[in-house]
């Protein structure tokens, strides 16, 4: 887990808080901004982000078009999408974007760190050997 790095986009600044919180506490490096322009930002300058953790619903853009955007630009990045309601479309176009997990809200915290261990350990989207 040393140097694992997670970015946390979600607009919701006490979630955010509480998921960075934890995942701090649990080794890993954390990024956190509240919006998906910030997200692209940072996500263009750093690319070293082992997983990206995204609420689905936020009010500038919503999870998938953060993710849709990314994967238009080919990143490597490995996505979490948080929701308390997913619709079956959504569920499969994020499926078809490549998120790797989706955490119904509210959830477990050990839900999250599980999903974020795996996902972190696993090879990036994208990248052939």
């Amino acid at each position: 887990m040393a140097n694992q790095k997670v970015l946390v986009v979600d607009d919701d600044s006490e979630s955010r808080g509480l998921i960075c919180e934890v995942l701090e506490a649990n080794g890993y490096s954390v990024v956190s901004v509240g919006d998906g322009a910030a997200a692209r930002q940072i996500l263009e300058k750093d690319a070293g982000f082992s997983v990206v953790i995204a609420d689905l619903r936020m009010p500038d853009e919503n999870g998938l078009d953060l993710i849709r955007s990314l994967r238009e630009k080919n990143t490597p990045h490995k996505f979490i999408l948080m929701s308390s309601f997913i619709s079956s479309a959504e569920k499969k176009l994020a499926k078809t974007l490549g998120v790797r997990a989706l955490l119904d809200k509210p959830f477990r915290l050990s839900e999250l760190l599980q999903s974020v261990s795996e996902l972190a350990e696993k090879k990036p989207i994208g990248i052939t050997p």
